[in-house]
């Protein structure tokens, strides 16, 4: 599998990172093992977790992924052959994240909190990669839509120079090698890259959502992410599930995520089924499992550093790194935007 230098870090990530917020929800332990196992001995190495984790997020299962990857990583040893990234949460009003139903904010105080939870979690004494799981900002978030200007005023964001800080103090502790931003604009990422020309750490890597049904990362992000090489991790590659096409014209299959959790509404907006029927076409048309269609183009564009894919099964962990072997030709990439201009974006 294909290695790609994390940002400017020197750390070189596989092609393809294992997603793991399904751990602890709809997988147990022993299935977490049996993916992360299936994962490694396919040649990934860049894992990566939450301390959101599992989703959906309750108070009964926050943290459950982390202490699976732990006990994992306690059971096979190993840590120092993968790259190992988590997040902690932004702003947000959940009860569960601090003590005494704290509201979450991106302050010294509470990332160094939530820092040493995961740490104690995850059975180690330090991340590769941690990262903002999205601003502090009030942002239009996971498909809510809205605007970036619909709170201009800062009286209570907690300054992006502030929250940078205390993530350079940890990584001269060590606790920390690296910096990322997630389901961030292309604002926050020029701020960072600013902050770290004053001494903060410089952003390695920004985890958005991308997938052929939402290309808004290409809008302005994608070049930052070239030029300043703070590349893509990209998540929902599959559209949590939707690109599968087991959604289409209604379906509710058994066990599904949308089945159990009723929460695809981002993918569930005029135009996607219309624009998915599109792409599963294409991919009959060549030969192509939908499926791997949907990986292969998102692992393959140029500003991608990796492309975080989860599974609820090794059969589906199979069929989704099969798509390593898929290659997109100058011919299928142009039939890809062709059938982006008539369907851009239905879903961002």
């Amino acid at each position: 599998m294909e290695k790609r230098e994390l940002g400017r870090t020197g750390l070189m990530v596989s092609e393809i990172c294992l997603g793991t917020m399904t751990f602890g929800q709809q997988n147990t332990e022993a299935e977490g093992h049996a993916q992360l196992d299936m994962a490694l001995a396919n040649g990934i190495n860049f894992i990566d977790t939450a301390e959101l984790y599992s989703i959906p997020p309750k108070a009964e299962t926050y943290g459950a992924t982390e202490r699976i990857i732990g006990s994992w990583l306690k059971a096979r040893g190993g840590r120092d052959k993968i790259i190992l990234a988590s997040k902690v949460v932004g702003r947000g009003t959940s009860p569960w994240f601090r003590p005494g139903g704290e509201e979450t904010r991106l302050t010294p105080r509470q990332i160094r909190y939530a820092l040493e939870g995961s740490l104690q979690r995850l059975g180690t004494d330090y991340l590769d990669l941690y990262q903002l799981h999205w601003p502090d900002r009030k942002l239009g978030l996971f498909g809510e839509g809205g605007t970036t200007f619909s709170a201009v005023s800062t009286a209570d964001e907690v300054p992006l120079e502030e929250t940078l800080g205390v993530l350079g103090d940890l990584v001269a502790e060590g606790k920390i090698r690296h910096v990322g931003l997630s389901n961030e604009t292309a604002w926050g990422v020029a701020k960072s890259l600013a902050c770290a020309r004053e001494g903060a750490p410089r952003v390695a890597s920004i985890q958005n959502a991308y997938n052929l049904i939402n290309r808004t990362f290409e809008i302005g992000l994608a070049e930052i992410a070239l030029r300043e090489k703070v590349g893509l991790l990209a998540y929902s590659p599959l559209a949590q599930g939707y690109l599968t096409g087991k959604y289409l014209n209604g379906a509710r299959p058994a066990g599904a995520r949308t089945t159990l959790f009723d929460r695809g509404q981002r993918y569930q907006k005029p135009g996607v089924d219309d624009a998915i029927k599109a792409y599963h076409a294409l991919a009959h048309e060549h030969g192509i499992d939908p499926v791997q269609l949907a990986i292969a183009f998102v692992t393959t564009r140029p500003f991608v550093t990796s492309n975080i894919i989860g599974a609820t099964s090794t059969e589906q962990l199979a069929t989704i790194l099969g798509a390593s072997d898929v290659q997109i030709p100058p011919e299928l990439e142009a039939q890809i935007n062709a059938i982006h201009q008539v369907h851009s974006n239905p879903a961002p």
